[in-house]
């Protein structure tokens, strides 16, 4: 079986959305948010600006 690319990780609400995922083969967190029609994908930042990366496993996609 294939596995996924990116891993949600965290989520909240039903009709306005705020998701975490994890790309399972850079690490990189990125913040998801949907509201109606609309919605943005951006890295997840930390204090300095820079990406939050996770510990991934090795990706087999």
């Amino acid at each position: 079986m294939k596995e996924k690319r990116f891993e949600v990780v965290f989520s909240q609400g039903t009709m306005d959305v705020v998701r975490i995922l994890v790309d399972q083969v850079t690490g990189v967190n990125y913040l998801q948010v949907c509201n109606g029609y609309a919605g943005g994908l951006t890295p997840l930042l930390d204090r300095e600006g820079k990406p939050v990366i996770s510990p991934v496993k090795p990706y087999h996609g």
